[in-house]
């Protein structure tokens, strides 16, 4: 079992329900971000190791695709089980590589832990139609059937709620995974795929593969992966969606996002406030849903600006495995001086840099920033036109309702959007409106329970189908429609031993 708190722990893969170790001689470390300090060595795998996955989960797909689907629905139970009794060593783990604090870490196995839920529901889920006597003697009934290989790759910033996104809908549904996890922190969902074979799933219905591009081309590329689902940036969900397709293979592949919280001025400033620096810091601003513009409409806007800066400085930042932190660090030194540069570049662009988080100072080497809020931003400036993937909150001030939708329409992403107000017709009028795929009235992250399904519009999303949810079942299956005539006892050329006008 991968341990991210024992230095230079070395992670392979996981084939067949055994550990396989890669014989690449490439790796990539894997830091503790709190500190600093490399505390794993991730060995990457080559496309024979690829390969290798990809024929053992698809003759497990093969067997797996027959199991009843009351089996599947217990084995489903067990591994949501573990998952919950494990809770707290999964967000261990994930806090040691990504840095997120603990209520984040929990939160997200929380989240996950709803999708297992929905997957367990998976006999109503599949239930086909019928048509008796479609025409004379004639019955025509619809099916759904599973793929056979599919994969998953996954981002670091939910390294456990993410693979949970995909797996549990794509296994109920019979088909067998491939998880090919971020480099950046795979120990996670390495114990996550441990529960799920300890839960009595039969081994190659669900590998691990840990890489880099070489792997994704494989995964992408080989004819026996019949389906790839992706979550990251959008240049490289545009890639994964572009590659997968021209390869004959279902993609969905969801990109980034600038997430927009327009604040009326008859907003409840308090809860707005709270919910802007909620969803704007946590986790470190590294979540495609987090709130990166603070769109303030009329006189809010001041009294607004003031509310949130009050909150930042109270804000307790640290190692995430320190009960007192609200936010831990950025996942990669990189990460840290990329963020720190868009705030640079905003002060340059002449937008009001109302807190700083280069001012901050920390006490080690880990990847910390502080929160960073600046106001007066325009939509010419990169603090705005960017994705930046960290704590920093823009504040764009305009004069009325329409100019704030009309911003959210005119960006290229479309995740999420919000909107704060007392008002039910505005409301109304809001989720009528709004250009994004998830909405929030007076919800900061409008991200959907795990019977709805999560996905957004625009360059957010590439291909047609969503996550999770009813939308997951879909995309893991396929349609089938029969139609059969049996010929009535009464006219048959054989004799069935039916009386001839029965």
């Amino acid at each position: 079992m991968p341990d991210a708190t024992h230095p230079q722990t070395a992670i392979h893969h996981l084939i067949g329900g055994t550990t396989v170790e890669s014989t690449s001689g490439r790796t990539s470390p894997v830091f503790n971000p709190a500190t600093g300090e490399q505390t794993a060595t991730l060995h990457l795998a080559t496309v024979d190791e690829v390969d290798a996955a990809i024929e053992n989960a698809k003759a497990a797909a093969a067997d797996w695709r027959h199991v009843s689907i009351a089996r599947r629905t217990k084995l489903m139970y067990a591994f949501r089980n573990l998952v919950e009794a494990n809770a707290g060593e999964l967000a261990k783990k994930l806090s040691a590589e990504h840095g997120k604090v603990e209520s984040d870490a929990l939160g997200e196995v929380a989240r996950g832990i709803e999708n297992i839920e929905f997957a367990c529901g998976i006999a109503d889920q599949l239930k086909g139609s019928y048509n008796e006597s479609a025409a004379t003697g004639v019955d025509v009934y619809s099916v759904r059937q599973p793929l056979g290989v599919v994969a998953g790759i996954t981002p670091f910033n939910f390294p456990v709620m993410v693979p949970l996104w995909m797996i549990p809908n794509a296994v109920a549904t019979g088909n067998a995974f491939i998880l090919k996890p971020s480099e950046k922190d795979p120990s996670a969902p390495m114990f996550l795929a441990e529960l799920f074979h300890e839960a009595g799933f039969p081994p190659g219905v669900l590998n691990v593969v840990n890489g880099d591009k070489v792997s994704v081309d494989r995964l992408l590329e080989h004819p026996d992966v019949k389906a790839a689902s992706f979550v990251g940036s959008t240049p490289i969900a545009k890639y994964i969606y572009e590659t997968g397709s021209a390869n004959g293979k279902r993609v969905q592949a969801l990109g980034g996002a600038k997430n927009h919280m327009i604040v009326m001025p008859d907003a409840d400033i308090d809860l707005a406030a709270d919910a802007a620096v909620s969803a704007a810091y946590g986790s470190a601003g590294e979540r495609c849903m987090a709130i990166s513009v603070a769109v303030a409409v009329g006189d809010v806007a001041d009294p607004l600006v003031d509310a949130i800066r009050a909150r930042m400085e109270k804000l307790t930042i640290g190692a995430g495995d320190d009960p007192a932190s609200e936010m831990g660090p950025l996942i990669t030194r990189e990460a840290r001086d990329r963020v720190a540069g868009y705030v640079g570049a905003g002060a340059d662009a002449g937008a009001t840099v109302v807190v700083d988080g280069r001012d901050a100072s920390f006490d080690n080497d880990g990847f910390f920033l502080g929160v960073s809020l600046i106001d007066h931003v325009t939509t010419d400036m990169s603090v705005y036109t960017d994705e930046i993937f960290g704590p920093v909150l823009c504040v764009v001030r305009v004069d009325s309702y329409d100019e704030g939708v009309q911003l959210i329409a005119d960006n290229p992403w479309g995740n999420g959007a919000a909107i704060f107000t007392r008002d039910g017709g505005t409301a109304r009028r809001f989720q009528d409106e709004a250009d994004a795929g998830m909405v929030g009235i007076n919800v900061p992250i409008p991200v959907p329970v795990g019977y709805h399904s999560f996905g957004g519009w625009k360059d957010s999303l590439f291909g047609d189908t969503t996550m999770y949810g009813p939308e997951g079942v879909r995309f893991y299956t396929r349609g089938k429609v029969l139609t059969s005539r049996w010929p009535d006892p009464s006219e048959s050329q054989v004799d069935l031993g039916f009386p001839k006008n029965s």
